[in-house]
């Protein structure tokens, strides 16, 4: 390339820069990787390549929006193999000492031992609701009683729990 060419591109660097960045932020989502493709579009830059140098914005603005939608795509793509919903059997584990996993054991067991002398339907209500993940209503229909009963008896499963643990 001549000495024209790169006084051309420095001159449209300096001159576009700055809108190009501006141009490109929105669509990638961040200032950083928006500054990145624009560098990327002035080393990809032909000045030649624009007809005439009124073109040669549009021509900057072109290559750095094809860059841009490129990098979207790639990250989209990357992702797919990748999801952010990791198994929790995938997840970095917190190692307890074991004097909190036997604390903790022990709560277990007093939990378990409370929840013995509940009654059958808040006993139920309650294990349906805190460990299986039930709905209220769901709980209400399978104990046959109303929502307002199954909730009442999830509320006073969990007071007692409370009172008798603490």
């Amino acid at each position: 390339m001549g000495s024209q060419g790169r006084d051309t591109r420095n001159d449209a660097y300096v001159a576009y820069r700055a809108e190009l960045v501006r141009y490109a932020t929105p669509i990638l989502g961040s200032r950083e990787d928006a500054e990145d493709i624009v560098q990327e579009a002035f080393v990809r830059f032909v000045p030649e390549a624009a007809d005439e140098p009124s073109r040669l914005k549009s021509y900057l603005y072109r290559i750095v929006r094809n860059l841009a939608f490129d990098t979207r795509r790639r990250r989209r793509l990357e992702a797919r193999g990748h999801p952010d919903d990791t198994p929790w059997w995938g997840l970095p584990q917190n190692h307890d000492t074991p004097e909190e996993q036997v604390l903790l054991c022990d709560r277990v067991r007093q939990v378990e031992a409370v929840m013995e002398t509940m009654p059958t339907q808040k006993r139920m209500a309650l294990e349906m609701h805190r460990f299986g993940g039930y709905r209220i209503e769901e709980i209400a229909r399978h104990l046959g009683v109303s929502t307002s009963s199954a909730h009442r008896l999830i509320q006073s499963g969990l007071a007692e729990l409370l009172k008798k643990i603490l």
